[in-house]
């Protein structure tokens, strides 16, 4: 054994129970595991503070996964010019929504911010000009999927905004600088919907998908297990169904985020790969 981890071990197990002790040690910063990434449908803000299949996947989720030791966030509620990140050390919680009722304004996500990541990610992405911003707080598309995945708020958190000038190969191809926060113990996590067209919602019928929103979710499904992320880099060329799918593209473009940190030889697994009043779709996936 290394003289690090023995001095670790025996100053642990002065003052730990055992249980407690190799906990400690398998989250120590030269034994945290590479972190997966994730994307989330998160749909109705509404499923923060509702017990329902959806926010029951995501407590299940994070309590699977490893404790991050920060999260990386790209919400579709963040849209900016230029690509910036959040740097509060302590963020507020963005209520960006409108005609819910009150006990979903009165909900808090407290979790820190991370300034010093935020500073290190902003370098990491220099090259595309990224800078660090005080403006923002955390919005609905981070909290609201954050409160039942890690409801103790006690790991930081930051956001990159998407930057609207930028089509989607950059985005694609920032995303990929990515990677190297995973080794560090950052989760990256992509909040949006595959097919969100809210022009479109049929309340009437909460379950049900129409035909042109199962047919671009399952070309999305498809081209994921095929690694074809140019194929859906280009979604602007899978016709009718895609521009049904995708009215405007912030919703869209933290999929692409989490498929460019990727690794080559990494699948997926997906979940919530269900329909929501006709023009919603909640598929979610996480790297296997």
């Amino acid at each position: 054994m290394e003289r690090r981890k023995f001095a670790k071990l025996s100053a642990l197990a002065m003052f730990t129970s055992p249980e407690r002790m190799i906990k400690d040690l398998l989250l120590s910063d030269d034994q945290h595991s590479e972190m997966p990434v994730l994307f989330v449908g998160h749909g109705s803000p509404m499923n923060a503070i509702e017990k329902n299949k959806y926010s029951d996947s995501w407590t299940a989720l994070g309590l699977k996964i490893q404790k991050p030791k920060a999260i990386l966030t790209i919400s579709a509620h963040w849209e900016t010019d230029g690509t910036k990140l959040m740097a509060s050390p302590f963020p507020e919680t963005i209520h960006d929504f409108g005609g819910f009722p009150q006990a979903l304004f009165d909900a808090q996500y407290k979790a820190p911010g991370d300034p010093k990541l935020a500073a290190e990610t902003a370098q990491l992405l220099h090259d595309y000009e990224a800078k660090t911003d005080l403006s923002w707080g955390l919005d609905h598309g981070t909290w609201s999927v954050l409160k039942p995945m890690f409801p103790n708020a006690d790991i930081p958190v930051i956001q990159l905004s998407l930057d609207y000038r930028k089509a989607p190969n950059r985005h694609y191809e920032m995303a990929k600088m990515l990677q190297t926060l995973r080794k560090k113990g950052v989760l990256i996590l992509g909040s949006g919907n595959i097919v969100h067209n809210l022009g479109l919602l049929d309340w009437r019928n909460p379950d049900k998908a129409f035909d042109w929103a199962t047919e671009f979710n399952t070309i999305v499904v498809d081209a994921i297990k095929q690694g074809n992320h140019q194929k859906l880099i280009n979604f602007n060329q899978l016709g009718k169904p895609a521009q049904l799918a995708i009215p405007s593209t912030e919703h869209y473009l933290p999929m692409l985020y989490v498929l460019a940190a990727l690794k080559p030889e990494e699948t997926v697994k997906f979940f919530n790969d269900t329909p929501s009043m006709g023009s919603l779709y909640m598929t979610s996936f996480v790297s296997a």
